[in-house]
């Protein structure tokens, strides 16, 4: 190892030090941890694929980057922040943790320059799904999932013709009314369709709008499986048996199997696009093999 290799080292152990303990108390927090759960998987993907591209990305020599200055000093600021005027532990956490990364990666630019950073950039990025969100964001990304589930339940609804009432989340049904609630708004299982998705773009595609595209289809899939599983949860409790939505086990843990659906749709759509850019280069290759001819 190089003395940079050494220094890039001692920088990342450092980072550790500055990022762990905010992260530590938060996820001992237990109403807090459920949101977070999946922060203790993203850095081994990073780990996994920094350690694939290792040749091209630790190859560049230092230099006075400025985007790596901006970085190391955003991340200081940040850092700082988080520690004395952080407030609450999700918002201490999330400035923290986002400082020490802002820090790593202008480290990274300066030792290296701008000779790997094209093959650094997605594991460097995909790290910042390791920044906790704030409990205040979070409960307005569930708002906006109740209120897209509802929505999506009432069309869900009318065309099973099942007669209903809605108010707000609330519908009155035959039988007994059942209400969109936090709990149904799969904050977590939407978090992890996404990143599911954003990785699953970036192996398999190589077109950045079709990531976007993937991504951004994340949304309406997760409202729809959530729609599905609420009309699934009364139409069994209502034609089947009521314990179902009283506690039964599809109710309480089986979201997994919705979760699964939503995987299927977005597994779809990444084939659809995955074979649109394989017609798409098969025909720029066309041209250029006649010519040659």
């Amino acid at each position: 190892m190089r003395k940079k290799d050494w220094l890039f080292a001692i920088w990342t152990a450092a980072v550790l030090v500055m990022a762990l303990p905010p992260l530590v108390d938060l996820l001992r927090t237990r109403w807090l941890s459920e949101y977070y759960s999946h922060i203790l998987l993203i850095p081994l993907v990073s780990a996994y694929m920094i350690f694939r591209r290792r040749r091209e990305m630790f190859r560049g020599t230092a230099s006075a980057h400025p985007l790596g200055i901006a970085a190391v000093a955003a991340g200081v600021g940040l850092y700082v922040a988080g520690r004395l005027f952080g407030g609450e532990l999700d918002v201490q956490a999330s400035l923290t943790t986002l400082g020490a990364l802002l820090f790593w990666c202008g480290s990274y630019l300066l030792l290296y320059g701008k000779s790997g950073s094209r093959r650094a950039f997605f594991p460097l990025a995909f790290l910042l799904f390791t920044v906790p969100i704030p409990a205040l964001i979070i409960e307005k990304i569930i708002a906006v999932l109740v209120v897209g589930s509802a929505y999506m339940t009432r069309l869900l609804f009318l065309v099973l013709g099942v007669p209903f009432v809605q108010e707000g989340p609330v519908f009155r049904l035959p039988g007994f009314a059942i209400e969109v609630a936090q709990e149904c708004s799969g904050i977590r299982s939407s978090l992890a369709l996404f990143i599911t998705t954003v990785l699953a773009g970036q192996i398999f595609l190589k077109r950045f709008w079709r990531q976007a595209l993937l991504a951004l289809a994340v949304l309406p899939v997760a409202l729809f499986k959530n729609a599905i599983r609420i009309v699934t949860l009364y139409l069994l409790s209502y034609f089947v048996d009521m314990r179902i939505i009283m506690g039964g086990f599809l109710h309480r843990s089986g979201g997994f199997i919705f979760f699964g659906l939503g995987l299927f749709v977005l597994g779809s759509l990444l084939w659809l696009l995955k074979q649109g850019e394989s017609r798409n280069l098969g025909l720029e290759v066309v041209p250029n093999a006649s010519k040659d001819k």
